[in-house]
């Protein structure tokens, strides 16, 4: 599951799938409902919920998600 490489501007909404039309079996093992969401939406990192179109990108740096929240709700806190 590399990084879509797309311009989110240039993606074909028809070419999308819709993250509102995948089914999860919450009974499968984690692997089995890893493989079903890859399956029905094509490309996690690029897909349709409802009319807006998501593309999911990664910056190529050792911060972790977790810090940049607790980071960034230092600021709000301050401001």
């Amino acid at each position: 599951m590399g990084e879509s490489k797309e311009d989110i501007k240039a993606v074909s909404r028809h070419d999308l799938k819709s993250i509102n039309s995948v089914k999860i079996d919450s009974s499968a093992g984690k692997q089995e409902r890893i493989r079903s969401f890859i399956e029905q939406i094509g490309d996690p990192n690029c897909y349709l919920d409802g009319d807006m179109v998501v593309k999911i990108s990664y910056a190529d740096t050792d911060v972790t998600l977790e810090e940049r929240l607790i980071s960034y709700l230092g600021l709000l806190m301050q401001g």
